[in-house]
């Protein structure tokens, strides 16, 4: 693996090939770090790499001993490739980009005490360190061409750039090295490019701290117990409740009489939790209504007669985060997790008595803090005022978001303001004539638009529509986040309640088909049968009605004129029903089993015992 960045510049056999692109899989950040010093011998440069990673322990150690990581952590491995060390790693983020910029920051902090250090930082998008700073990149610079052009040095960015007789391309990361180290021409530092890139990193590492949020809930004592022995087992608790599904739902019922649940919802005592702000806005979001116990102990911890008070949506949160413990350690997909597994270690030394639970007294020492969830609430007016760029006042709610959206406001207005920029970032990048919209020619052309008599009445239909867009977006954005997040939660259950009735009813037609088949190669569902020729001829056919003893019926075959006169519809469908029965020779068929579920028992057929 190269870590060049995702391309599609795929050559086939006999063209070059090189290999599948390699794609890194969504909300993943990947790293890679190299010493560039022609003076370290190979086992210096192996130590220097390990020099590196020890001092990242220790920036851990100092910036991020309280912090929650949403799915994984920075971590780095030394390996050896193409004949040369480096350190490589890979972060999975989730929803947390806040991670991504913190793991961002780690790695530029330590590349200024190693200056023999030249790293680069990528995701699923490519060079994102680009992304921030689209408005000052050169022109000749694209993300089809930036692949292992985009580093960090000395905590300063530097792109590597093409010569004036090479031609523009995605570089593979041995020619990235083999450039920076024989020609340090083409590294250049770029300062304006450098303060866009990292404008997110302006709050660090104050705004390490400011990502978390601490929440006072009621929790089971299990539960309580863990998440004080390590604080971080609450992100796999929530994202586990988070991404639930019907099986981890089933996991929360026991089967009658059984007690297994490992965090029962009982014997509930008030901690803090510490959360990220990704990791709270996703459990508050979350609209669940708790069934069997976990019901009852909602209902108990609002009860007005209880003592402390609980407000109903502390309640909630802490019925949700037990129910997320509970999924991680007993629903099968997640065995093989680093978290379920030591949990599970834990609760094997409850249950051993190696460990005891704490003791009310011992919880009232734990520390406690609540902290202000204004960052939750966004002031609609206030953010309308943002986007227009004339925002200013405290009421957005989360700093970061407002500072964000603020540059993003100010990179689109930038965008429309240049005026040799168009679809494509700039003017004249190959877009088709036809692709444009300019009737300037109409008078010319000598030709009718086909569309122009519609024009008029799509476009009024078009901005109606629109209308209604905007009317229900602006009410949208109006709601509360867990307002929001119900709707969502609405709209994704009517989802699946639609495609399961529509799979059934698929499931319903397959097997009216397959019954039709049946009973059309037994003739039971001919309701105009040939007819018979020859004598007239009497039968009498006996059956057994259910609970009423036997009956006769004389079924009488007269000629071909009579018959027609006589036999009706539901004569033929029960004489063909007979015949079908008949054709099963004794044998399970749907004739059969359709009388046997109206309640009707055939008898042996006589005239398989007649000689």
């Amino acid at each position: 693996m190269d870590g060049a960045a995702p391309s599609d510049d795929l050559k086939w056999f006999g063209e070059g090939f090189d290999g599948f692109p390699k794609n890194l899989p969504p909300d993943v950040v990947e790293y890679i770090v190299c010493i560039l010093d022609t003076k370290l011998s190979d086992a210096q440069t192996r130590e220097r790499l390990q020099a590196f990673q020890r001092t990242l322990a220790s920036l851990q150690k100092k910036f991020l001993k309280e912090y929650i990581w949403q799915r994984e952590s920075i971590q780095l491995e030394l390996i050896r490739e193409n004949a040369r060390w480096m350190l490589k790693g890979s972060t999975n983020y989730g929803d947390s980009v806040a991670d991504e910029w913190l793991i961002v920051y780690l790695l530029r902090e330590l590349s200024k005490e190693f200056g023999d250090v030249w790293l680069r930082v990528y995701d699923s998008d490519g060079e994102f360190l680009l992304i921030e700073a689209a408005k000052v990149l050169p022109k000749w610079l694209s993300p089809e061409i930036d692949g292992n052009r985009v580093w960090i040095h000395a905590g300063r960015l530097y792109i590597l750039a093409p010569s004036a007789t090479e031609e523009p391309k995605p570089l593979k990361l041995e020619e990235a090295l083999m450039a920076i180290t024989t020609s340090p021409a083409v590294a250049q530092p770029q300062p304006e490019i450098e303060k866009e890139a990292f404008h997110r990193l302006e709050g660090y590492p104050a705004a390490i701290a400011e990502n978390q949020h601490h929440a006072t809930l009621p929790l089971p004592r299990k539960v309580a117990h863990i998440l004080h022995t390590n604080p971080s087992y609450i992100a796999p608790a929530v994202e586990t409740f988070y991404l639930r599904d019907p099986i981890s739902l089933r996991l929360l019922q026991p089967a009658k009489g059984d007690a297994s649940l490992a965090f029962p919802p009982e014997d509930f005592v008030e901690i803090s939790v510490r959360f990220t702000k990704v990791l709270y806005a996703q459990l508050l979001g979350q609209r669940w209504v708790p069934r069997g116990p976990w019901a009852d102990a909602l209902e108990s911890l609002v009860h007005k007669d209880r003592q402390p008070l609980v407000s109903p949506e502390k309640a909630e949160l802490g019925i949700k985060v037990a129910a997320g413990m509970e999924m991680l350690v007993r629903h099968k997909i997640y065995a093989d997790k680093k978290a379920a597994r030591e949990i599970n270690l834990l609760l094997e030394e409850l249950d051993s008595g190696d460990d005891v639970l704490p003791t009310d007294s011992e919880i009232a020492r734990w520390p406690k803090r609540e902290d202000d969830e204004r960052w939750l609430n966004i002031d609609f007016s206030e953010f309308e005022r943002e986007l227009a760029g004339s925002g200013g006042s405290d009421g957005f709610g989360d700093k970061a978001a407002q500072q964000n959206l603020r540059k993003m406001v100010e990179r689109f207005n930038a965008f429309m303001e240049d005026e040799d920029a168009d679809l494509e970032g700039a003017r004249g990048l190959g877009l088709d004539p036809m692709d444009r919209d300019d009737d300037s020619d109409a008078d010319q052309r000598g030709w009718e638009d086909p569309e122009s008599e519609d024009d008029s009445t799509d476009d009024d239909y078009a901005d109606a529509e629109y209308a209604e867009y905007e009317k229900a977006f602006e009410k949208f954005m109006s709601l509360s986040s867990a307002e929001k997040s119900a709707l969502t939660d609405d709209a994704r259950e009517l989802a699946r309640a639609e495609e399961a009735e529509q799979e059934e009813d698929e499931e319903i037609k397959k097997l009216s088909e397959m019954m039709e088949a049946e009973l059309f190669s037994h003739g039971a569902l001919n309701l105009n049968p040939a007819p018979t020729t020859g004598k007239a001829s009497n039968k009498t056919v006996s059956f057994t009605d259910k609970g009423k003893g036997k009956k006769k019926v004389e079924v009488s075959e007269q000629d071909d004129e009579y018959e027609d006169n006589l036999l009706d519809d539901d004569y033929n469908l029960a004489e063909n029903m007979l015949r079908s029965f008949k054709g099963q020779v004794g044998m399970a068929g749907p004739a059969g089993n359709l009388m046997g579920l109206m309640g009707v028992q055939f008898p042996p057929d006589e005239d398989d015992h007649s000689g």
